[in-house]
Order: C-alpha cells, then structure tokens, then sequence
C-alpha cells in the first residue's frame, strides 16, 4: 500500500437534465450524484491500472445542498490511497451554475463561490490479472 504520488483525479462537469428530476419541485436524487461519482473513480481506475475496475462501495457519504434539475455539478474525485488491487478515492460535487426557477423556467446563474453538495469516500478494485500498470500521464503504445 502507499499514498499516490503524484496526486491522481478525474473532474467531470454536468448538467442536471429535467430528466434528472425524481421528486418534487424538479429536485433531483442524490443517487444521480452517486453514479456520477462512478464515472470518476472509474475513469481513476483506467489512468492507475488500464483497466475499468469495479466499484465496490462507500465509507462515506454526506449530502449537502440539494441539486435541481438545470443545475450543473462540477465532481472530481482525489485517490487517497493505493492498495495491491484497490484504490481509495475522496469525492467532492460542487453546484457551479444553479437554475433559477424564481426568475424564469430557464434561467441560472454562474455561482462565484461554488456549492459542495456531496462529499463521499469509496473504493474500486482492480483485479491484478487485470492491472495493466499504466502510469499516470504516460501514452500506452498500441
């Protein structure tokens, strides 16, 4: 095991479609959030090992701020620790353009000081028959 040097992350950046609207008052669930963050560490698992890996859970999650549909998350995940097959990752989500109902159905505003929603913690496995070993920032020749 060893702590990542140097630093590894994904950062996506989305926007919450009215088809991401699962209760009233077009908010959306914090499962959407969640899958999100499986993109991420996925994309982590493919830059460490070359390979997608498996998601296999959260230590932690905390819910925030609400999300709603219009809304355009920011999430980047940080590996905190690398294990021989697993790799522990920080997750933040950040609210970087809020709608903004109350104006007009399709207004927003770009937030000058983001809004963290979510943090979470979890850990992806890649078997090591799997792991390629690619380094971070290093081309693969094919």
């Amino acid at each position: 095991m060893s702590a990542p040097n140097p630093q590894i992350s994904s950062t996506l950046r989305v926007r919450m479609g009215q088809e991401d609207a699962h209760y009233g008052g077009n908010l959306v669930a914090g499962a959407r959030t969640l899958a999100l963050f499986g993109d991420v560490i996925t994309e982590i698992a493919v830059i460490i090992d070359g390979d997608e890996g498996l998601f296999v859970g959260y230590e932690q999650i905390e819910f925030l701020a609400p999300v709603y549909a219009g809304d355009f998350l920011e999430l980047t995940g940080t590996v905190t620790r690398i294990g021989n097959t697993s790799r522990t990752v920080s997750f933040e989500a950040r609210k970087v353009i809020a709608s903004r109902y109350d104006v007009s159905s399709s207004a927003a505003d770009v937030l000058t000081e983001p809004i963290v929603t979510c943090r979470a913690i979890g850990t992806t496995v890649v078997p090591k028959a799997h792991s390629r070993k690619i380094a971070p920032n290093r081309e693969e020749s094919r």
